[in-house]
């Protein structure tokens, strides 16, 4: 488990971090998202013990970092891939990690054959395609068997397989009972991912929650509907209760909580038969994490370019 506690960071005049405060729990794949900005990279180091905060504390199984015997066999981490010994081969590496961390020297084996780096094992990885240094720094993490992982865009530079295998990588450490928090820009695949998320906007925490409950109130579900009989439509759905708004293209955008956009379509469809209108288009539309994140991060982003 990760807490963190009123952390606070702070370079000069500039706040960083401002007194951030959630915990990560096992058993789920908790997100963290955030503007460019917000303070995400700079919160995990200070988690890894590599930047020191300016008050708070952040503890894994409720110790500091810099508290842990052998803090692999703890914690893994991948947040720069690059952070290799480019004179070492990718076998080295490995090595020289287990050997500091007390980890007996057969694990390095079996973390290099779980990431399909097992044939170039022997290559330095100043040679390793982006994808490929993602694979060593994902091996690095899982090296000593932790409890607790902290993955900072780690489908960087991979191809769809290797995305594909991440993404069910995640899922598998956290069903078997580990802490699995994960950085990344990619809300198409934190949506596939995460089951937990932490929203966090200019050092600010702005959402713990679960994913379904972030997108259910940051987001608009809603039903498009078509027809060259608008007003008779409208005239259908509030009697039902089904407000009903202006939407683009001529189209119809119908809402009534709490119905799902399923059961709100079907409801729509039946109106319309009882009242003999004729519909062009009916479709559910499903609010989505990238647009959940843009609603609640608008006006928290620090560096914003005006569209054209």
């Amino acid at each position: 488990m990760i807490e963190v506690r009123g952390l606070t960071k702070r370079y000069g005049p500039k706040t960083a971090v401002d007194g951030l405060s959630f915990a990560v729990r096992p058993g789920l794949v908790t997100g963290f998202l955030g503007p460019n900005g917000a303070g995400k990279s700079t919160t995990m180091r200070m988690i890894l013990g590599l930047d020191h905060p300016t008050s708070g504390t952040a503890l894994i199984d409720g110790r500091r970092y810099d508290r842990l015997r052998r803090p692999l066999t703890r914690i893994g981490a991948l947040l720069e891939a690059k952070a290799v010994h480019p004179g070492r081969t990718a076998r080295r590496h490995l090595t020289w990690l287990a050997q500091s961390n007390g980890i007996p020297p057969g694990r390095v084996g079996e973390v290099l054959d779980l990431v399909g780096l097992e044939s170039v094992a022997r290559k330095r990885p100043r040679g390793f395609s982006l994808g490929m240094g993602q694979r060593l720094g994902i091996a690095a993490a899982l090296l000593g068997d932790p409890r607790v992982l902290i993955f900072d865009e780690p489908v960087n530079g991979l191809d769809p397989e290797g995305i594909h295998w991440v993404r069910h990588l995640m899922k598998r450490l956290a069903a078997d009972g580990r802490t699995v928090f994960v950085s990344s820009h990619l809300m198409s695949e934190m949506a596939l991912t995460a089951d937990h998320l932490v929203v966090i906007g200019q050092g600010r925490l702005l959402a713990d929650t679960s994913m379904a409950r972030f997108i259910a109130e940051n987001a608009r579900t809603f039903v498009r509907v078509r027809t060259p009989e608008p007003e008779r439509l409208r005239d259908a759905l509030a009697t039902a209760g089904i407000e009903a708004r202006q939407g683009p293209e001529g189209a119809l955008e119908a809402e009534r909580p709490p119905a799902g956009p399923a059961e709100l379509a079907a409801r729509i469809g039946e109106l319309a038969a009882e009242r003999g209108v004729v519909l062009h288009e009916l479709s559910p539309q499903r609010a989505s994490l990238e647009e959940a994140f843009m609603r609640l991060t608008h006006g928290r982003v620090e560096y914003q370019a005006r569209e054209g």
